[in-house]
């Protein structure tokens, strides 16, 4: 019961990606090949979202449900890996049609062949756990 309300916030953003027709695949392909504009826009509303709130963040005007302060942890500067890790997630994106969230709304809408893609990201995530000590970071 403790953990109800995040559930219901994950189904509510379910439905809300389910709406936005966040999880076509039609829609995806139109922003891979620069047709549509609709993508573009969600992303984009989506990055100016996570600069408020980091900027809240760090201000500290914004807490934890318990009332504690947020930390936000400085990341290394490095152009090489991000633009290698843009790549590889744009890659994923493309061949799969789905990016990691949507892919489990997929599954609530019927779609059972997310299953294979889901496999493949839960088993690049086990690796790349066994393997984060020894990649350039």
């Amino acid at each position: 019961m403790k953990y109800i309300k995040f559930f219901l916030v994950g189904i509510l953003f379910g439905i809300v990606m389910s709406k936005a027709e966040i999880i076509s695949w039609f829609r995806i392909y139109e922003m891979f090949k620069f047709q549509s504009f609709h993508m573009y826009g969600i992303i984009g509303s989506a990055v100016v979202l996570g600069m408020i709130s980091m900027f809240l963040f760090r201000k500290k005007m914004v807490k934890t449900f318990e009332g504690n302060e947020i930390h936000i942890a400085p990341k290394k500067v490095g152009l090489y890996r991000n633009l290698l890790g843009g790549i590889l997630f744009g890659l994923g994106w493309a061949l799969a049609g789905a990016c990691p969230g949507p892919m489990f709304v997929l599954i609530g809408r019927g779609i059972v062949a997310i299953l294979i893609v889901i496999f493949g990201a839960t088993l690049g995530a086990f690796l790349y756990g066994l393997l984060k000590d020894k990649l350039p970071h």
